[in-house]
């Protein structure tokens, strides 16, 4: 079997760093170094978080569109968790004139010009079944955090995230890829990842989940793995007609039968596909992107790494793996 280079890279909006990790000016050319850094994976699937769309602070790029035509993805969407701009500490400005949610751009949007807006893009060479997305609200509250080419900590508010799932066609036949970028709020990110378990549980198996999690360690494959086991347990109404039924029996003569407890689902199946460090790109200390899979056979995966770019504060996690 071919193998697939499956790729995940938070770009920080295409933004140039120094090899310090200090920003650096666009160039005239303002989608040229996330160009070069897309074409250098040489990905065959690509989760892209943080990427903007017709904002002056990147050049008006449309930076999904860049992207597919540097690794020359025959389709992709870009899934639009706001439209607005940016305003420094505060959050973002919204865009008075597009309603507040989600909006999907694709191949036949290029050129559309419709206002600036920010979200996250799955970009394939693979033939495309399906697509779908989804937008997450934002936690009602932020946390202070490190901000690119600012000393100390700053007050972030958090912000609207999306995820885009589409079922490819492999050599062995379809699976499911999703491309998230989650919450930084503790607690808010873990909901939104078992959400999209369960938004995907229709789709066909095997599932790569790839995205920036903000979550650490074996966090989001436990989280994952607890998301399946609720899924096979029963309803409650279900449930509470078990037991109305079990009261409603005729009490027996004979000694009651000791009940013998079925097993628990246990939290298996999930795993990480590469651990690495990934951020801040400069000199890695945590892992906050991931790719992760069930149904995918440990001996169908091969190396993982994650490469330097010349763009974002978060390097690019890529793995080769037989689908």
């Amino acid at each position: 079997m071919s193998q697939l280079r499956i790729a995940t890279f938070n770009l920080l909006h295409g933004q140039p760093l120094a090899p310090d990790g200090a920003p650096r000016p666009y160039p005239a050319d303002a989608g040229g170094p996330l160009a070069q850094a897309v074409a250098a994976l040489d990905a065959d699937v690509l989760a892209l978080q943080e990427v903007d769309r017709h904002q002056s602070r990147s050049g008006g790029t449309d930076q999904a569109a860049v992207a597919a035509a540097a690794m020359g993805a025959a389709d992709w969407r870009f899934a639009a968790a706001l439209h607005g701009r940016p305003a420094p500490v505060a959050g973002w400005v919204p865009e008075p004139v597009v309603p507040n949610g989600l909006r999907v751009y694709g191949p036949g949007e290029i050129g559309d010009g419709a206002p600036p807006s920010y979200g996250t893009a799955l970009l394939t060479r693979l033939p495309v079944r399906h697509w779908r997305a989804r937008r997450f609200a934002p936690a009602p509250f932020g946390l202070p955090l490190r901000v690119a080419g600012r000393r100390g900590l700053t007050p972030v508010p958090d912000e609207p995230r999306a995820a885009v799932a589409a079922v490819l066609e492999g050599e062995r036949g379809p699976f499911t890829v999703v491309a998230a970028h989650l919450s930084f709020v503790p607690g808010w990110n873990m909901a939104q990842l078992a959400g999209i378990r369960r938004w995907i549980a229709d789709l066909p198996q095997p599932y790569l989940v790839l995205g920036d999690f903000n979550l650490v360690g074996a966090v989001p494959r436990t989280v994952l793995g607890g998301a399946t086991a609720l899924e096979r347990t029963a309803p409650r109404t279900r449930v509470r007609e078990l037991r109305a039924a079990r009261r409603a029996r005729p009490v027996l003569a004979e000694p009651r039968r000791r009940r013998v407890r079925e097993p628990r689902p246990r939290l298996q199946g999930w795993y990480d596909l590469a651990r690495t460090p990934t951020y801040p790109s400069h000199r890695p200390a945590v892992q906050f992107d991931h790719v992760l899979a069930v149904g995918v056979p440990r001996g169908a995966v091969g190396p993982a790494a994650a490469p330097r770019a010349g763009v974002s504060d978060h390097r690019p996690l890529v793995v080769e793996v037989a689908l």
